[in-house]
This record gives structure tokens, C-alpha cells and sequence, in this order.
């Protein structure tokens, strides 16, 4: 199965993700910005970082890059998208998903390990989890506060189109402790934390914290490569 991860100006996770996807038994496939080539991918990865500079907003010049017309048109059709914290922005910024991001609620940069509950385990992107599973993943970013308007936020708990959701400690003031959702289909999802930076035990989370000594993360990327085998 071949996942594509697209880099922006200013990616940082790239190379991240597209390892996460080779451990996970899958084919990465690099896919830039400026084309209009999704390369026949099963799968698509937008990774973290700060895409052209977060100019603007963060998201918000990479959600009209070229390659996006693709991946907008991609995603309506049923292709599996992972936004991961840049990559969550841009997916709001295309309306892909609801909502926004803006800046933490304390002002300044996060970065810890993360505990974080599967709220949704029926997704693209979490079918390989038990729903209430508890896992730990790395979270990095300055504008990580999820929000949205009341009517929103009742629609997305009401569907059960809330993913994963803070644990212990709520790191950027995001709304019901919100760290990721789905689109209505779920073959779309976004989250603020890093799962690709928990692929690897020993290079990641506390392995002592962890349910699955200390590669949770792997699990997200297996989930679309067993979606997307299962098609």
C-alpha cells in the first residue's frame, strides 16, 4: 500500500511520517506541494512543522497550494487523509474538517508526551484501537487550541466525530479537551499530537507509560493500511 506524505515550505515531519509509514509495512511515497500529482497514492499524510513560515495563519497558504485541489477532491471521494498538527490545520483551513486552531491558551510553545483516550475507534485512521484505549504521543505546537462554535462542538460530540481527546492535563485550552476529529465519512481525521514520533520504542514516549511499550502511534498508520486492504 502506498501512502503519500506531501512536503510544504517549512515541513518538518516529513521524513518522520514517511518512516512511521515504512515501519508500519506500508510504501511511502513523497508527493511536493507545487504539483498537481497524487501518484495514484492509496493514502495521504499531511505532516507537522510550519508550513511557509505560518504567514498568514498556520495552514492557511498551504490549504491553496496546488496539490491541495487533490487532495480536497481526493478526500470527498473517500481517499484516507491524516492531518497531523501543521497538517490538522491545513484540513481546517480546506473545511475538510470544522473548526479551528489558534494559539495555546497559556501563550507560549508546548512539548511533552502526551496522554491521550481513543474516543473513536471506527475511523480510517483508529480502526486498530478499542475505543477508551489510553495512549501516549508526543505534542509539539504553539497553536494547538481546538475551537469551534457551540453548535459544532455539540455536532461533533453528538456523532461521535471526536477522536482522541486529552488525558491528565489539557495542554492547549482546546474546547471539551479536544485533540482530534473526523469528518462525517472518518476517512479524514486530524490531531495535534505527533504519532509519528511514536513508532519506535526507545525513540519516542515513556515506554513505561504507555499501553503498547511505547510505539502507540504505529497503530494509527496500520489502521488506513488495513482500511485500505480491506476495500
Amino acid at each position: 500500500m502506498r501512502i503519500g506524505v506531501i512536503t510544504f515550505p517549512g515541513s518538518l515531519d516529513d521524513r518522520d511520517a514517511q518512516r512511521a509509514i515504512r515501519l508500519a509495512g506500508g510504501t511511502a511515497v513523497p508527493l511536493w506541494h507545487g504539483d498537481h500529482d497524487l501518484q495514484g497514492v492509496d493514502a495521504i499524510v499531511l505532516p507537522g512543522g510550519f508550513s511557509y513560515g505560518d504567514y498568514l495563519r498556520c495552514g492557511a497558504i498551504a490549504a491553496v497550494s496546488p496539490i491541495m485541489t487533490e487532495v480536497i477532491a481526493g478526500a470527498n471521494a473517500g481517499l484516507p487523509v491524516l492531518g497531523i498538527c501543521n497538517g490538522f490545520q491545513m484540513l481546517t483551513e480546506t473545511h475538510l474538517l470544522p473548526g479551528g486552531l489558534i494559539r495555546n491558551e497559556a501563550g507560549s510553545f508546548v512539548c511533552r508526551d502526551q496522554t491521550l483516550r481513543v474516543e473513536n475507534a471506527s475511523t480510517t485512521w483508529t480502526n486498530g484501537f478499542t475505543a477508551g484505549d489510553e495512549i501516549v504521543i508526543p505534542l509539539k505546537n504553539g497553536e494547538g487550541g481546538y475551537i469551534a462554535d457551540s453548535e459544532t462542538i455539540a455536532r461533533l460530540e453528538g456523532e461521535g466525530r471526536v477522536v482522541f481527546r486529552y488525558l491528565g492535563v489539557n495542554p492547549n485550552g482546546s474546547i471539551n479537551d479536544i485533540a482530534g476529529v473526523s469528518n462525517e465519512r472518518g476517512n479524514v481525521v486530524g490531531l495535534m499530537p505527533h504519532p509519528e514520533h511514536a513508532v519506535e520504542p526507545g525513540f519516542g514516549p515513556d515506554t513505561s507509560a504507555a499501553m503498547r511499550s511505547g510505539v502507540d502511534g504505529l497503530t494509527i498508520f496500520r489502521s488506513a493500511l488495513k482500511s485500505v486492504l480491506a476495500a
